[in-house]
Order: C-alpha cells, then structure tokens, then sequence
C-alpha cells in the first residue's frame, strides 16, 4: 500500500498536501473543513502588519484626538496590534488542539521589528514552523540587486535570531538569480523556500477607462514555471525543503512537482475553484500514480525528474523555442 507520509521543515505530514495561506484558513470553521477533507498541513491566513497599521489609522481619524493625545493614540496602536495578533494566536491554538494538524504561522510585515516580534509570539503560541510573506517591489531605477536581496536575508536572520522553530520564506519569481536567492536564504537561517509567491497584479478596464486588479486564481499553465525552477532549485541547493505552489490544480500537477523534487505542494486557487473535494480526489490520483509504478512511498520518487538526475538537464536550462524546434523532424 502507497505510504503517503512526508517531512517537510522537519515536521511529519500524513501527505504532501498543505493548503497555503489565504481567506480559507482564516477561521476555524473552514480549517475543519480542510482538516476533515484530508489536508497534511495548514499554513495560516497571513497576519498582515499592513493592515494592522490601516485599521490604527483609520481609529485614530474617527477619534481625531491622535495629534492631541499623545497616550491615547499609544494605547490604540497597542490595542489594535494586540487584539489582532490575539484573535490570531487564539485561532492558532484551537486548530492545533482540534485538528492535530501541523500549523504553520504565516506572517507579512514592513518593518524588521515587526517580524521578530510576530513571529515569537505565534511561536509561544504553538506555531509548527514560521512562513515569511515576503515581498518588496522594487521601484526606484538606482537600487541595487543587491540591496533587494538584503531586505530578505535580513528579515529571515532577525526571525531566526528570535525563535527556535523552522522557517520558510515564501518568494515570487521575479529574482535575478532564483536559484542564488534559495541558497542565500538558506545561508542565513531559511530551512524551506514556498515557490512562488502569487501577488496582486494590476490591469486595465478599457471600459471605464480604470486600473482594475487582474483574475486572482492560478491557472494550470502556471505551473510549467514552477517546475522548472523547482527542478533546478532542488538539485543545486541541498538541506532545503521546497513547498510548490501557483498552478496546481490536479494530481498531476502534484506529482510533476514531486518528480522534479518539490517537497511539499500548497494548494490555494483549487481550493477556491473546486472546494475541499479537489483533496481526496488529488490523493487518490497520487495514491494510483504510486501504485502504477510500485512506488511505496514518496521518497521513492521525489526528485526522480529533477536538474540533477535526467539524462539531459538542458531540458530545465532551453529558453528559446529555435532549440526544441531544430530537435523535432
């Protein structure tokens, strides 16, 4: 019988299925759901220090009494930080307790204090591991690649200085050097990297003649681009765990993901587009894949496709169509 356990970040999984970060891990109610559908692992809705700092602003316009009342608008940023990472905390400790799931906190912040302190406080919590939504837009001509780049390893030192329980940094795709970026993460502390980050992207409504936010879901083509530097990311940075996510939409996806060496894959717009339902079907689809083939577990063939252990690694390197084209008769 295929055995569909798993370790990811060093915590054991029934299967390689985490649902990601989003609206549908926000309450208790849909994590039960999830739970019940099969899920491995939760990674918590984001707590956003962002919004944190909207909803202190927006509190301190309605009292208009912040430039007035120093103390008083002291005691609101704490309470609304407070009670926010309260209600998260809370939240944490109930799906732990209810699920026996593992839980993963995820956190989104914008300034390097902010980070650490989440992520301690989620931690005392009973965090499992800590994931970083990071994500800087670069807009300034003159900055440095460089630079970028220290914004990340800096906030994942700084948590890692504060906690004791593994961290993940969730990452777009945009970088120079992706697979450099993984190793620096890891160099300074990073024990996963989630591939990739999906970001508000904007577009144009010809009609109203407005910038409007473009479609929110993944789709199944997405996925031919975290394949390939998944591939290439597993086989050149060793001792780092990689959850795939954007464009996995089936079993298929999932065990393309695995095969090129991803060890675990976050689902999110499946989730949204088919319910919890798309969890067992995807087990069942990985389940026959296994048996198919006499594989008894997963690590019989993670990575059995990847950079490193095909025949022609040029495959996950061609960019240019002229290559596959010249190939084909």
């Amino acid at each position: 019988m295929a055995n569909l356990e798993t370790t990811y970040l060093g915590i054991k999984l029934k299967n390689p299925l985490v649902a990601a970060s989003s609206g549908l891990t926000g309450t208790e109610g849909k994590i039960m759901e999830l739970a019940e559908a099969g899920i491995g692992a939760i990674v918590l809705k984001s707590i956003f220090e962002e919004q944190i700092n909207g909803e202190i602003g927006e509190m301190l316009d309605q009292s208009g009494r912040g430039n007035d009342y120093p103390e008083a608008e002291y005691y609101i940023q704490n309470y609304i930080r407070s009670n926010s990472l309260g209600k998260h905390t809370a939240l944490l400790s109930k799906v732990k307790q209810a699920t026996g799931l593992p839980v993963i906190a995820s956190v989104n912040c914008v300034s390097v204090s902010e980070w650490f302190s989440f992520a301690r406080d989620l931690e005392s919590a009973g965090a499992d591991a800590i994931e970083l939504n990071v994500f800087y837009l670069p807009v300034r001509r003159n900055q440095e690649p460089a630079e970028v780049e220290r914004i990340y390893t800096d906030v994942v030192r700084a948590v890692k200085a504060e906690v004791k329980i593994p961290v993940s940094v969730k990452i777009g795709s945009h970088f120079t050097h992706i697979v450099g970026m993984a190793e620096k993460l890891k160099a300074n502390g990073a024990s996963g990297v989630v591939m990739f980050n999906r970001f508000y992207e904007p577009d144009i409504d010809l009609d109203a003649l407005e910038i409007r936010a473009s479609e929110v879901f993944s789709s199944p083509a997405e996925l031919r681009h975290t394949l390939r530097w998944i591939g290439l990311v597993s086989s050149q940075v060793s001792s780092l765990d990689i959850a795939a996510t954007t464009g996995i939409h089936d079993s298929q996806a999932v065990i393309k993901l695995l095969l090129a060496g991803a060890t675990v894959t976050q689902l999110c717009s499946a989730l949204y587009l088919h319910g919890t339902a798309v969890i067992p079907s995807i087990l069942e689809g990985l389940t026959a894949f296994m048996k198919k083939w006499n594989f008894r577990s997963i690590a019989d063939f993670r990575g059995r496709l990847s950079y490193a252990k095909i025949g022609d690694p040029m495959v996950y390197e061609r960019s240019q169509f002229m290559k596959y084209y010249s190939s084909r008769k």
